[in-house]
């Protein structure tokens, strides 16, 4: 096995997509884009308060690494090299000490960034180590808090405080927030942003981790004045903590509340996660995009993106193909 010490080149022929999310949704979003372009920019949620990365965070006051990890994972390249790699940065240990369920990548990172004195500069050297087809970037320069406004059963209003509460939580969440309000984004996913043909709001946690990113004021800014078109994937099924029993407009509404003037381009929804395709696409065409319906899961988990399904949607979304297969739509 050799190493890739230099950034892997780039097809400008390729379109330049940047998925926002974290977690397994933007893993899945991350699986399918490198099959279909290798101008990829994952800008990744930093509000995860639990286990290995909430522990560092706690002790080292940094980034939380976990999402940044898995993201960098999925862009690996296909070889005996980047598996290994991959498979080590995936590695958890399992003792009785304090080690236990870090994983080595979170570590390695956070060792990078001290050594480095550069986030960025740290993530794109362990891009470079796994041959990753695309850069991982953080949503925000410093660590994030997510507080969510939450209606219980009896009709009172809570506050709960922290990602990993907030996933949990099984009633109604009303609004989202981050702590600190105005947080600094992180100046090179901004730039991606701007510069990007494409981008990509979901699969995933939709209150912990895609909302987050059009709450940070420049990266939502440069959501709105970028001329890439938005491309919202939606969820499989229901999860069973923030989300249960949303239906999928549900997940447009909520997106819209938070973000009332973001330009969406096109929605994909798999046709078992919709009760009813032409509910769903009034709904798309009264925010301004169009509705794809394709199988993207697995055809033995319901609830796992296919790869290659959902790398053949996208491509029919950047292609032009909306709603029946064959049938061109305009720009």
């Amino acid at each position: 096995m050799s190493a890739t010490t230099s950034a892997r080149p780039q097809d400008p022929r390729r379109p330049a997509v940047v998925a926002l999310g974290g977690g397994h949704g933007l893993s899945a979003s991350l699986s399918a884009l490198r099959l279909m372009t290798d101008r990829i920019t994952a800008v990744v949620t930093v509000a995860d308060d639990g286990g290995s990365s909430g522990r560092l965070r706690e002790e080292l006051g940094v980034l939380p690494p976990g999402d940044l990890r898995m993201a960098l994972s999925a862009l690996t390249d296909d070889s005996d090299w980047g598996r290994t790699w991959r498979d080590l940065l995936q590695h958890r240990f399992a003792t009785d000490g304090p080690l236990d369920r870090h994983a080595v990548g979170n570590l390695l990172i956070v060792a990078l960034w001290e050594l480095l004195g550069d986030t960025v500069g740290g993530l794109d050297l362990v891009g470079r180590l796994l041959g990753a087809r695309g850069r991982v970037l953080p949503m925000a320069s410093v660590p994030l808090r997510i507080e969510a406004d939450v209606r219980r059963p009896d009709g009172t209003l809570d506050v709960v405080v922290g990602q990993s509460e907030v996933a949990r939580t099984v009633d109604a969440i009303e609004q989202v927030r981050l702590d600190p309000p105005a947080p600094p984004a992180c100046a090179e996913a901004v730039e991606a942003v701007r510069a990007a043909d494409w981008v990509l709001l979901g699969p995933g946690s939709w209150y912990t981790s895609v909302l987050p990113h059009l709450l940070v004021p420049e990266l939502c800014s440069a959501l709105l004045e970028t001329t890439a078109r938005i491309v919202v994937v939606l969820n499989l099924t229901p999860e069973e903590g923030e989300t249960a029993g949303m239906r999928p407009g549900d997940h447009l509404d909520v997106l819209r509340a938070h973000a009332p003037d973001l330009p969406l381009h096109a929605v994909v929804a798999d046709p078992a996660s919709v009760d009813d395709v032409s509910v769903l696409a009034d709904r798309c065409g009264e925010l301004g995009a169009r509705l794809l319906v394709r199988q993207v899961s697995r055809g033995d988990q319901r609830d796992v993106h296919d790869p290659l399904r959902l790398a053949a949607a996208l491509r029919d979304v950047v292609e032009g193909y909306l709603g029946d297969v064959g049938t061109r739509t305009p720009g």
